[in-house]
This record gives structure tokens, sequence and C-alpha cells, in this order.
């Protein structure tokens, strides 16, 4: 009886250390689980960061759809010689003129502007955003015309332009001004033909260059000094 004993003794014994053994494997085993989904989550929250971080690099590329960049810089620009609108043009052999206003009403049709280019007018409801356009990527007259009366000062250079032109305009509208870069500025290929090699619009207001040479750069400057913030409608900048 004794060795029966014994024997019933001895395989509990055995069945509750087995019992133990496989409850310890089973808590490693959730731990391990446990600390598998952890890791699988924090890759997930890293990945998700990574991606949305990625996706700030299209940003530029809303400038193939028509929209403007901003805050960039481009070429080196002579030396300031005048800040006078007056002086700066007549160095320059650039025009200015005040023509009349044409109108101020919202249409959604085309328009035919009475000056190339347009300085006032029936404009489109919503107007073009600050900023400088990639060639090629001009809003309609009708939307940049609403900008001017919004106080917005238009650069626009012909169709052709050097890159090196191009990139200079681009420092040039990007100047800072009350406090802030590229402060209520447009910059874009012109696409109404105007006979000049590079000029600049404000509301009612219009300096033209027909023979780029690097004066004009003192007289555009002058021109934005001047009529920024002049139109009928003052509109904080939009970018």
């Amino acid at each position: 009886m004794a060795s029966r004993q014994e024997e019933k003794a001895q395989r509990r014994r055995e069945r509750e250390a087995a019992e133990k053994a496989a409850a310890s494997a089973g808590s490693r085993n959730k731990r391990v689980q446990l600390a598998l989904a952890a890791f699988l989550g924090i890759a997930v929250i890293v990945g998700v960061v990574i991606v949305v971080a990625g996706g700030g690099s299209d940003k530029g590329s809303m400038a193939g759809t028509g929209n403007p960049t901003s805050g960039t810089s481009g070429a080196a620009l002579p030396p300031v010689r005048t800040r006078d609108l007056a002086t700066a043009a007549k160095a320059a052999g650039c025009t200015t003129s005040s023509p009349k206003i044409e109108g101020s009403t919202h249409v959604t049709t085309k328009v035919t502007y009475g000056t190339n280019p347009p300085t006032s007018g029936n404009h489109n409801p919503d107007p073009s955003l600050d900023g400088v356009y990639e060639p090629g990527d001009t809003p309609e007259p009708e939307h940049y015309v609403h900008a001017l009366e919004h106080g917005r000062v238009e650069i626009q250079y012909k169709k052709g332009t050097s890159a090196k032109i191009i990139s200079q305009l681009e420092t040039l509208a990007n100047e800072p001004l009350n406090g802030k870069d590229a402060y209520k500025v447009l910059l874009f290929e012109n696409n109404t033909n105007m006979p000049y090699d590079v000029a600049a619009t404000a509301w009612g207001q219009l300096i033209g260059c027909k023979t780029f040479n690097e004066k004009d750069f003192d007289a555009l400057r002058a021109f934005r000094l001047k009529y920024v913030d002049k139109g009928t409608e003052i509109i904080p900048p939009n970018n």
C-alpha cells in the first residue's frame, strides 16, 4: 500500500510540475505576443509619421497646376541706385501711367480690358494668390485683375524671357516689404501679348519697360513700394 501511495504521490508531483511548466511557458508566450504587438504598433506609428513628413515634398508640385510658390530666392540683383519711381523709370526708359478705372463688378465670363496688361475692370470672384508662378501657369486675367483690387502688385515678363532674368525677377518679388518676404506681390509670365519686355501693375497703375535692362529692377521695385496696398479692397497676404 505504501508503495502505491508513493507512486500516486510521485505522479501527482510530476503532474503538478508539468502543469507549472506549461503555465510558465504560456506566460512567456503571452509576454512575447504583447511585446511583438507593441513593436508592431510602434512601427505603424513611425511609418505614418514618415509618410506624413514625406508628403510635404509634394507641395512644390502645386505650381504645375497654376498655383504659386513663395519664399524662394533667385539670382542676384544689381545694387540699388534709387527708390524714387520717377527717377528710376526715367533712367530705365520705362513709362508710367494711371489708366482710368474700367469697373469692378464680379463676373464669370471673359472680359476685354482697355489696357495691356490690365490694370482694372470687371473680374472673376476668385482672386489669384500671391506668389511666383511658373512660366505657362499664369492665371487668367479675370483672376489676377481681382488681386489688383485687393492691393496687390503684379510683375509680368514676356514669353521667351531668359531663365536668368526670370530668376532675378523672383529675387525682386521676394524682397521683404512691411516685415514680410514677397509681401502682396505676384510674378508671372504675361498672357495678354503685352508690348513690353517687363511690366508691373497695381489697381489703376502701370509701368511698362519695352526693352529689358538692369535699371528696370529699380523701376519695378520703386513701383511696388509706391503702389502696394493701394487697391479699393485691402486684403491681408494669403501666403
